[in-house]
């Protein structure tokens, strides 16, 4: 292996080692400790140090790193204390995550790391929102994201670059080729020789370089940050290693041939660059000891009072508060008569909302396919490029996961993002960014998800099993978002300046056949309504009707052909969290319900609510809990087949059903 110091000072190079040796250290005491079962698991990441140390050594200490869970030389570079790093490994209160994740899956702000989740590629998307956040502050700052090999199989690694490329985002990928993915040859996860190849197709510049070479990484990667701040562009940043442990202890590596562990046992990082600092007189044996006594110092000691803590006591209140951001709504209203209002159709009100949000938030920025100058398929955000630039009305390209992972990446900086998915059904796109980033992210590390997805949804168009589903019922069953739905112009409005204005991730669904079918007199100003408050649209004394969405509507037609059933209308407008209150008065009040949603009947909404009304309100029932929703078919096609489908047709004859009781 061959050096070239450059005109790096011998303090730099000095540095350099002691970076290199911590994490080294650290790991070999963790491997006693695992045979020991002190600890419960480890990924090593022996052999591929260099990358990590001289990567961080690179950057400015202000500068995002997301890594993976080889990379300890990022969290040892950035001057984390030993005692709450290992008290996260032990899954204690005073690591990062208080118990609930593992290892490194845990980011922290003060650090500037954002760590992984188990998916691995999401977290490119992620790179991509922090890179945006950065250049649209002018910042000049450069992000970094580290991947597997085998991680860049995963289509989040594609879009995130193809994104990133579109957009000269500042953005260095790094790609760890460390010849396998866990078991997995490279010759099975991929056909090209090397992925600098690959940046040829995206447009992009790739660079090559020694992975065991602290130096060399340190070099390459401290003038490409140079460049990159001058001039935003993603790198791709391929760094050849070898991994000389199981990928986990557990795993082994009797797959690994005897000759390649060999060969590659001689290119250690660690014992390579200290022999060529002590033949350079950079270093002597003495100094070499001195460091050594005091890193096992720094490990002994912070292993000390990581193992002094026991593991954290159950707090049920405490695990359910942390689940969303902290957020206190002032909800800003207008009574009949106060304010100037305007008839606006339900596609207005959406688009007055979100006009008026981007006002007020200056930091908040519109994502998705066509939004620009088309101003999207609806025409929902039409003239916004005009008034609010195209650095905050973003066109994307078909890459969902990579777009919400922006959104996250974009609230770690401190902004706000709205993402439009041009139908709900495409949403499948980006279901892991939402599912295990935006939801849980606050409640693992404490990081806030200020992101609003947006979902025209349903169906009643004719236009079959891809752009007619409702899909609430994939969320409603996942901690840490919010579900809004709303029925009217009013709430249309409301509800989507109400979500924008928390830091929590929202899914706010929007029904397609209510854009331009449903008018009503709104106020022009700003305005918002409460979220997690049904409303009564209509009042009766037979029965409850609760629904929300087209259900509002279906429900208030068909009881006008039964003049002879009185019955309360509910309109839950949230739902997650679902007005729980409401529901149980109007329980209370006619001691029938009927829970109705367009949404298929198994596993719907509608279940858990009339469960709910079973568990909590049964003393007031005087019948059955009784649900209409749409069939468990695909949403057909034809217009006769679409109807027999939808939930409306057979709403009158489930009244008819539940007033015989």
């Amino acid at each position: 292996m061959k050096f070239s110091r450059k005109k790096y000072s011998d303090e730099t190079l000095q540095n350099l080692y002691a970076a290199l040796l911590k994490p080294r250290m650290i790991e070999e005491k963790m491997l006693i400790l695992l045979r020991q079962n002190k600890i419960s698991k480890w990924f090593s990441g022996i052999g591929q140090e260099a990358i990590s140390v001289g990567i961080t050594a690179a950057l400015d200490k202000d500068e995002y790193i997301l890594p993976m869970h080889r990379n300890l030389g990022v969290f040892t570079g950035r001057d984390m204390p030993f005692d709450r790093l290992f008290a996260q490994w032990q899954g204690t209160m005073m690591g990062y995550t208080k118990g609930r994740d593992r290892s490194f899956h845990f980011g922290t702000n003060e650090h500037h790391i954002v760590g992984m989740i188990s998916h691995l590629g999401p977290q490119n998307g992620v790179a991509d929102g922090i890179a945006l956040a950065t250049k649209l502050k002018k910042e000049n700052k450069v992000t970094v994201v580290f991947n597997g090999d085998g991680g860049t199989s995963q289509g989040d690694f594609h879009e995130a670059v193809n994104v990133a490329a579109v957009w000269d985002l500042p953005v260095i990928f790094v790609i760890e080729n460390n010849g396998y993915g866990l078991s997995t040859p490279s010759s099975e996860q991929f056909r090209c020789k090397q992925f600098i190849d690959k940046a040829i197709g995206y447009g992009i510049q790739g660079v090559q370089v020694d992975g065991n070479n602290v130096l060399e990484i340190y070099d390459t990667v401290k003038n490409l940050a140079e460049s990159l701040r001058k001039k935003p562009r993603p790198i791709l940043l391929e760094c050849m290693t070898f991994r000389m442990r199981g990928h986990e202890e557990a795993s082994g590596t009797k797959y690994v041939p005897k000759k390649l562990m060999e060969e590659w046992a001689k290119k250690d990082p660690v014992e390579n660059f200290e022999k060529y600092l002590l033949s350079e007189e950079i270093i002597d044996q003495k100094w070499i000891d001195a460091l050594r006594k005091k890193i096992k110092k720094e490990i002994e000691d912070g292993l000390a009072v990581a193992f002094e803590e026991s593991h954290p006591v159950a707090d049920t209140e405490i695990e359910l508060n942390d689940v969303y951001a902290p957020f206190i709504q002032s909800p800003l209203s207008f009574g009949v008569g106060l304010g100037v209002r305007s008839e606006k159709r339900f596609i207005d009100a959406i688009s007055d909302g979100l006009r008026q949000s981007m006002e007020k938030h200056s930091n908040l920025v519109l994502m998705g396919q066509d939004i620009a100058d088309y101003g999207g398929v609806f025409k929902i955000t039409e003239g916004f490029v005009e008034k609010f630039g195209k650095e905050r009305v973003r066109n994307t390209p078909l890459c969902e996961a990579a777009i919400v992972g922006s959104g996250l990446g974009l609230s770690i900086k401190g902004m706000k993002a709205m993402v439009e998915m041009q139908f709900a059904d495409f949403v499948t796109e980006g279901f892991n960014q939402i599912i295990n980033n935006l939801a849980k992210i606050h409640w693992r590390w404490g990081q806030a998800a200020d992101v609003v997805v947006r979902m025209p949804t349903g169906a009643g168009t004719a236009a079959g099993p891809f752009h007619s589903q409702s899909n609430e019922a994939w969320f409603f069953h996942t901690p840490g978002l919010k579900i809004v739905y709303p029925s009217n112009p009013y709430d249309a409005k409301g509800l989507l300046c109400a979500a924008l204005e928390d830091p929590n991730p929202y899914l706010y669904f929007e029904h397609k056949v209510l854009y331009r079918s449903m008018k009503d007199e709104i106020p022009d100003d700003y305005y918002t309504v409460e979220i997690g408050k049904a409303k009564l649209v209509s009042e009766g004394s037979d029965v409850s009707i609760i629904t929300y969405g087209m259900g509002v509507h279906w429900a208030k037609e068909i009881l006008q052909t039964l003049p002879e059933v009185n019955a309360d209308v509910l309109d839950l407008r949230t739902l997650l969290p679902w007005d729980k209150d409401a529901v149980e008065q109007t329980v209370k009040k006619t001691g029938r319900v009927l829970v109705l949603h367009e949404d298929t009947l198994t596993g719907g909404i509608g279940a858990e609510i009339s469960a709910w009304i079973t568990e909590h309100c049964f003393r007031y029932l005087d019948a059955p809990v009784m649900r209409v929703a749409s069939l468990d078919t695909a949403i057909p096609f034809a217009p006769t087949l679409e109807n027999n489908f939808l939930a409306k047709g057979r709403f009158k004859g489930k009244i008819e059903e539940l007033m015989k009781y």
